[in-house]
Formats: C-alpha cells, sequence, structure tokens
C-alpha cells in the first residue's frame, strides 16, 4: 500500500484509552506502539472498529476528528496525502464519524459503499493481502484473527472486501471477485441475519459471472500501426495505445464489438512521445462503448537550418566512401 503500513504508529493517551475489544486487550500506556498493518489486519478482517486505526492516522496528521469525517464525506478524500481520490458519491451519504458505529444522520447507499470499494481496489491493489486473509494472529500469536467475510474461504476468485453490522443497519456486506480477467463488486445491505448476507451476495456474483464476460478493447504499448512523419529527424513513429482498456458485455457477444480508428497516416514534426496522434472508437451493437487515445511512441525534432546541415554532411561523407 504505502510506506505508512510498515512504520510504527505512536499512540497518544487520548486515543490509548480506546478498548480493542476483538483484539483482546487494552492499549493504555502513553508511548506503547502498533504497526498500521496490525491496525489494518484487525480493521478489515475482523472489523475491529475499536483498534484506533483510523483516529490515530486522523491524529498524525493533524486531523481533528470533525475535520476527518468532513474530508472523507463532504471532498471525497481518503485519510493520507497518499491516498487522495476524487470520488463522486450520491447525495445519499453523510459520514458522521470515521468508525462506523451507529449515530443519528450517519448513513449511506449500496451504490456508493459500491464506488468506494471500486477506489479502493483500483487505487490500492495491494489492499486484497489483507482482505484475503482466511485466518492469522498477532502478539507473537496471543490472539488470532479469522476473517468474517467467509466468503474469502469458500467462494472462487474472492477478493475480499469488508463486512459490517450494527444494531440498527444489521449485516452488511461489499463483496468482490475476480473470474477470468472480471471483477465484480456485490454490496449487500440489512440483512436480518450473517448467514443471509453472504447466500445474497454469492447470488448475485453467480449471475454475474454466469451472464457478463470482460473483453479485452486494447493494450498499452502495444503497436497498431507505422505512421510517416513530414519534416522531421526521422522518418516515421510507431502510433501505439495509450492504456489497458477493458468492457464489460453479455458472454459470447464479442463479434458484435466493432471499431472506428481515426489515424493519420502521415504527421508533422515535432512530435513527443506520448502526444495524442489519433483515437479508436469502440461500439457494441452500434452504441458507443468506449475509446482509447493513440500516442506516439518517441520524440521526432523538426528539422532545422542546423540539423538538416548535419544531415547533409553524413550523407556526402557516406558518398565519397563509396
Amino acid at each position: 500500500m504505502s510506506k505508512a503500513v510498515t512504520v510504527h504508529i505512536p499512540i497518544s493517551p487520548k486515543i490509548a484509552i480506546i478498548v480493542d475489544v476483538k483484539l483482546g486487550f487494552y492499549v493504555k500506556v502513553q508511548g506503547n506502539e502498533k504497526y498500521v498493518s496490525l491496525n489494518l489486519k484487525a480493521l478489515i478482517d475482523t472489523g475491529a472498529n475499536g483498534s484506533c486505526i483510523s483516529r490515530r492516522i486522523a491524529e498524525v496528521c493533524n486531523l481533528k476528528k470533525i475535520s476527518f469525517v468532513k474530508i472523507r464525506s463532504i471532498q471525497g478524500e481518503s485519510i493520507l496525502p497518499v491516498y487522495e481520490a476524487d470520488i463522486q458519491l450520491d447525495n445519499d451519504t453523510c459520514f458522521k464519524n470515521c468508525h462506523g458505529i451507529d449515530e443519528d444522520g450517519h448513513v449511506t447507499s449500496s451504490y456508493d459503499i459500491a464506488i468506494m470499494s471500486r477506489e479502493l481496489l483500483n487505487n490500492h491493489p495491494s489492499i486484497t493481502n489483507y482482505t484475503t486473509i482466511w485466518m492469522d494472529s498477532i502478539r507473537d500469536g496471543k490472539s488470532e484473527l479469522v476473517n468474517t467475510n467467509k466468503l474469502v474461504r469458500n467462494y472462487e476468485g474472492c477478493t475480499g472486501l469488508k463486512t459490517g453490522s450494527t444494531s440498527l443497519a444489521l449485516y452488511n456486506l461489499s463483496a468482490s471477485a475476480t473470474r477470468d480477467n472480471l471483477s465484480l463488486i456485490t454490496v449487500i445491505m440489512k440483512a436480518p441475519t450473517t448467514a443471509l448476507r453472504f447466500s445474497e451476495a454469492k447470488q448475485l456474483l453467480d449471475y454475474g459471472f454466469n451472464n457478463y464476460s470482460s473483453s479485452e478493447l486494447s493494450k498499452k504499448d502495444e503497436i497498431i500501426k507505422n505512421i510517416t512523419v513530414e519534416k522531421g529527424t526521422q522518418n516515421s513513429i510507431n502510433a501505439i495505445f495509450s492504456e489497458d482498456k477493458y468492457c464489460l458485455i453479455p458472454k459470447g457477444q464479442d463479434s458484435k464489438i466493432t471499431q472506428e480508428i481515426n489515424i493519420p497516416d502521415t504527421i508533422s514534426a515535432p512530435i513527443n512521445k506520448g502526444d495524442k496522434i489519433g483515437e479508436i472508437k469502440y461500439y457494441y451493437d452500434n452504441e458507443l462503448l468506449s475509446s482509447v487515445d493513440v500516442v506516439s511512441d518517441s520524440d521526432v525534432k523538426k528539422h532545422s537550418f542546423i540539423n538538416m546541415s548535419e544531415l547533409l554532411l553524413k550523407k556526402w561523407f557516406s558518398l565519397l566512401r563509396i
């Protein structure tokens, strides 16, 4: 994830009084430290909201509790500068605290949870190093952690993600899984039992994997064509894809994808590596699916009097050697 995962974070007296119920111990002594990694295991795998990770990171960033909540819920930024993200949520979400315990006005929706889950997996994929742990131990084996997400153990391709339950919210789950290059997220909220949230999540994931597939549209840096360069210090460049791009389509419908290629045969110097020189649009049943920029794979300077003179001299010397 980030360097913060492996460093020690001192726990202040104010934060140290928080009880780590699911870890089975108190943290009372000023100067006592825990690894962020340990806290992440407790927070993600066992749902130990009392493991003070959220509060302490907010403390380290010199954020008051209310400021921390404001940054997460209104500005859509995450806890640390290295985690900055622009997440557009619906108006259904309002965070009143950083630990998720019941509080008046503390609400969200399944859609927003899915968006936040996607952002976490896309931008910080190493989170699955924690979310896929089934069993682990801490404190030299004195405390055992068992993942509250049972899908990690019994659902093929499960990559996480997070369970949660309170007396008002009941049993909730954001579940993610990947098979054959297709990643899906399903969110279950207010299930009356913990078993039901897992069975419902399985049904939704099964439906997705049984009916949809991921089709590759482009592969970053793959050469599409060679383009002639006019008035340049070299005669041609390669046009390449700027990014990897996939799309979700019904299974067995790849033949319905068509493409519209907009790439010139010749371009003029100067050209910088990475400059957009065209694009390819992809359609499914004549509806636009996506578009991918096509860029230059190299720099090409424009001919000047000096480099033209150098080129002529080289050609003359090469003729004299014949």
